[in-house]
């Protein structure tokens, strides 16, 4: 019989030690916990390193909430002893860096926002905390089968949500096309955190030039901050300068034909 390999992640200690004595009383499923983003990379690196990668991460969507509507930072993993992991950026880490590993999404409510950014960091279900063992064990092996997973009720404002952000993503894109090459190379210096000095000295300019383009940059975006500017670069697939490359060793803008990130 072929076993399924799950990790519950949770900062709820008994939530988490109880789902997972349940999920273990399944003959095919083998489960551990973790009450924390960066405790379930640790987990899952341990886990490849030994052989026997999960399949399954079921993450809270309340882990380590984000007061922010940007789309969080995803950690590289090795930071993450540091850095501090919400159950988005957890889910869009792990798609990153083991896309065989399948996410699952826990929530205590209907969110229809919530949902379509998980499945926008690449999670394959969201489904309520208060469901029955049997339907979470059918979302598990469904997901296994690439199968995607969303309460009926939250169809449609999931859907909404994702023609928005596509459109927004398009508008952001089409922004970013309106800057010159050089106005690019600026921008994706910005999204790296590069300040006036860093930038003249990379781009071998004068920073009274450096700053000309940063105006620039931010009248054509319609911002009126460079946090402002970083923001809808990223929306539009701008990635931040190479270290140690020419200043566009790659596209600006760096389209997908799927949604998530």
């Amino acid at each position: 019989m072929a076993r399924i390999r799950v990790l519950v992640v949770d900062d709820h200690r008994i939530f988490a030690e109880s789902l997972a004595a349940a999920l273990a009383a399944e003959p095919d499923v083998d489960v551990s916990a973790a009450g924390s983003g960066p405790a379930a990379l640790r987990a899952l690196e341990r886990a490849a390193a030994e052989g026997r990668g999960y399949d399954v991460l079921l993450v809270d969507a309340e882990l380590g909430a984000l007061t922010s509507g940007e789309p969080p930072v995803v950690p590289a993993p090795r930071q993450e002893e540091t850095a501090a992991v919400d159950g988005i950026a957890l889910v869009a880490g792990v798609r990153a860096a083991r896309p065989a590993v399948r996410s699952v999404v826990l929530a205590e409510k209907d969110d229809p926002r919530a949902a379509a950014r998980a499945l926008q960091a690449g999670a394959s279900g969201w489904v309520a905390k208060d469901c029955s063992l049997q339907r979470l064990l059918s979302v598990i092996r469904g997901v296994l089968r690439d199968e995607t997973h969303l309460p009926p009720a939250l169809l449609t404002g999931v859907l909404r949500e994702l023609t928005a952000a596509r459109k927004h993503r398009t508008d952001s894109e089409r922004l970013v096309e309106s800057l010159t090459p050089r106005e690019r190379e600026v921008l994706r210096c910005m999204v790296a955190g590069l300040g006036r000095k860093a930038v003249a000295e990379r781009l071998f300019l004068s920073p009274h030039t450096v700053r000309t383009h940063m105006q620039n940059v931010l009248g054509k975006l319609g911002v009126h901050s460079t946090l402002a500017a970083v923001a809808l670069a990223r929306r539009a697939g701008v990635g931040p300068a190479d270290a140690g490359t020419g200043p566009l060793g790659r596209d600006v803008v760096e389209r997908g034909g799927q949604l998530a990130q």
